[in-house]
């Protein structure tokens, strides 16, 4: 098999339903496991896979799926009834493309013709492959795609090929794979995606990938923002997530994206702000500023000489309140604009916290985002300017969720803060930016957010995070970026390890 040649996927309809399921009742009595696997195989850019929208079952039909019709049938597996033989159409599959059947039933004959015209055969969860020579037999179906990727690749033959198994929630897993990032047919780059199963013992599959892609943040059980300067100290993950990075730890060699220790930093808001305030250094006389956030720390929203502190730190109303801790746990994102000291008395920002300045800036943001040694932004409406919030404030603070609720500017309110355009951005001092955080950071994928400064023109970074979804870039040019920093990190940690 050769790079580009098409690959035929053929799973048998005992692969996917229960045994008892018929008619009507088929179309929904899926096994465990199947409705994810025909999820992920939607997006694969494998030939003929598409998605289920109804089936129906009968004894001598398989299910296949049609890209062009985007919809699942049934078709006769055999020439004629009572033949073992496989039918004309199955016949020139395999002499135009690289075909696959998996299967959790046992049909030697069948079986025996398709491996003479050189099919590959997998068999779930039974002992078919001791009996019939050349098929492979997996336990459960959560093994299916990590045993189809490494056939592919050895099928191709070209140790250039990368097996790329990735952790995350299945709602930014699936906002990828919509996307195309996530083929199981090798990309341009020659990559195959494949999620790892924490249903299955991870050391097996981690000794099957070439890297690993994780949104560790999304294992997060728990944090104790006392220990940020000692994390991982005082984080709790799954028991999956903490397996990982055991293995991590007895296989220094393996790739990672990205090394564990170099996202830890991005968990805690002081620690972001103690890595911003490094920009200062990118900072010329005559040359616009870019800064961090003026920002203090809380532990007490009671604090008597609160007020004096707010004043030393160079801060001044309206303050925006944030949890120390950045991500990870559900109520990272809840904070609130405080107008007076006096509104701190029944905040239920957690503690500690992070006050930092209330920036106007025309109710814009611009989301910029570093995906290798690319750099993309994106422009989006942002919180409007403190005078059009305080009277709809109502004397007390207004709270919010930042992925929720976040209130955004209206159109009168956009036309009357006079609303700046990317061209506002200093796009050439913001990428010499995210080339500085890159290398101070050690990330391949991150991005971080700026506000333009009404009034001083000061630019000012008031977010950092690791793996974002850069959903604000066009597929096309932000998807090829993907594959090209996995492939320049892989790369670049193989160099090392050689030397």
């Amino acid at each position: 098999m050769a790079m580009g040649q098409p690959v035929r996927l053929v799973l048998d309809a005992s692969l996917l339903l229960e045994p008892s399921a018929t008619g009507e009742a088929a179309a929904v009595a899926l096994r465990p496991g199947a409705e994810a696997l025909l999820r992920r195989l939607r997006y694969s850019n494998l030939s003929a896979i598409s998605y289920v929208d109804g089936m129906s079952t009968n004894e001598s039909g398989f299910l296949e799926m049609v890209t062009s019709s985007h919809s699942f049938g049934y078709i006769p597996l055999l020439a004629k009834s009572g033949d073992c033989s496989p039918n004309d159409l199955m016949l020139e599959w395999s002499r135009t493309s690289s075909c696959f059947y998996m299967t959790s039933r046992v049909d030697k004959g069948l079986i025996s013709e398709l491996r003479n015209h050189n099919w590959r055969v997998v068999s779930v969860g039974n002992e078919c492959s001791i009996e019939v020579p050349g098929v492979l037999n997996v336990g459960r179906l959560q093994e299916l795609l990590l045993t189809l990727a490494t056939l592919i690749k050895r099928e191709i033959g070209d140790s250039s090929v990368l097996v790329i198994g990735y952790v995350m929630k299945q709602s930014r897993e699936e906002d990828f794979a919509r996307r195309g990032a996530f083929p199981i047919y090798p990309s341009k780059d020659g990559l195959i995606f494949v999620p790892l199963s924490f249903e299955l013992p991870l050391s097996s599959q981690l000794q099957e990938v070439d890297t690993v892609l994780h949104k560790i943040t999304d294992e997060i059980l728990k944090i104790d923002p006392n220990c940020s300067i000692d994390f991982p100290k005082g984080i709790s993950f799954s028991s999956g997530m903490s397996e990982i990075i055991r293995f991590v730890e007895e296989h220094p060699d393996i790739c990672i994206i990205d090394q564990f220790k170099n996202i830890y930093p991005l968990l805690d808001r002081l620690q972001i702000q103690n890595i911003l305030v490094q920009l200062q250094e990118l900072g010329t006389e005559g040359k616009t500023k870019l800064r961090a956030p003026y920002s203090l720390k809380v532990d007490n929203f009671h604090d008597g000489e609160l007020d004096k502190h707010i004043a030393e730190a160079n801060l001044s109303f309206p303050l925006i309140v944030k949890p120390q801790v950045a991500c990870g746990v559900s109520d990272a994102h809840n904070m609130a604009l405080v107008f007076q000291i006096e509104e701190f008395s029944n905040l239920s920002v957690p503690l500690p916290a992070v006050l930092q300045e209330y920036i106007d800036h025309g109710s814009k943001i611009f989301k910029f985002y570093v995906i290798g040694d690319k750099v993309f932004h994106a422009v989006r409406n942002s919180m409007p300017n403190a005078s059009l919030l305080k009277p709809s404030s109502g004397g007390e603070p207004l709270t919010f969720n930042s992925l929720k609720t976040l209130p955004v500017a209206t159109k009168e309110q956009q036309l009357q803060t006079r609303v700046q355009d990317s061209k506002s951005v200093d796009t050439d001092l913001v990428e010499e930016a995210a080339k500085f955080l890159k290398e101070l950071l050690g990330l391949t994928i991150f991005g971080f957010d700026v506000v333009v400064q009404e009034g001083t023109g000061d630019h000012v970074i008031v977010d950092l995070n690791y793996l974002p979804s850069f959903k604000e870039v066009p597929d096309s040019v932000a998807v090829p970026a993907f594959w090209d920093a996995i492939r320049q990190t892989y790369e670049s940690k193989r160099g090392k390890a050689q030397t």
